[in-house]
């Protein structure tokens, strides 16, 4: 990222908080980095990912919720967001598949005072 100027680094870390299977808009990454009028510069930031499926600026669109631009490609950019979501899904609130039932009860959180 030496390549890059202090402003596509801000933008470049900025997207990097965006969290699995959700997506921001070109105006809120502007916003986010204190740039509300720089909307344009942040889309022109993204095009210079050096590592586009580590820092994630697939996830981020615009703000009337079409895609914009990827460097692989509109569609490669809409592949890669449906697929986060389904990951994001299998992944919350699933325990181990081969262990039926289970939970762990902390000595602190079981209400008997932690004596079990």
């Amino acid at each position: 990222m030496k390549d890059l100027s202090p402003f596509e680094q801000k933008v470049l870390l900025k997207v990097m908080e965006i969290p699995l299977g959700e997506t921001r808009s070109y105006k809120w990454v502007a916003n986010a980095i204190g740039k509300p009028g720089n909307i344009r510069q942040v889309a022109r930031a993204l095009s210079k990912n050096p590592y586009p499926l580590i820092i994630p600026c697939h996830r981020v669109i615009r703000s009337d919720g079409n895609p914009g631009g990827y460097i692989l490609g509109e569609e490669a950019k809409r592949f890669l967001l449906d697929l986060e979501k389904r990951v994001k899904s299998v992944i919350i609130g699933e325990c181990n598949k081969r262990r039926k039932n289970a939970r762990r009860i902390r000595k602190e959180n079981s209400g008997t005072g932690g004596k079990i």
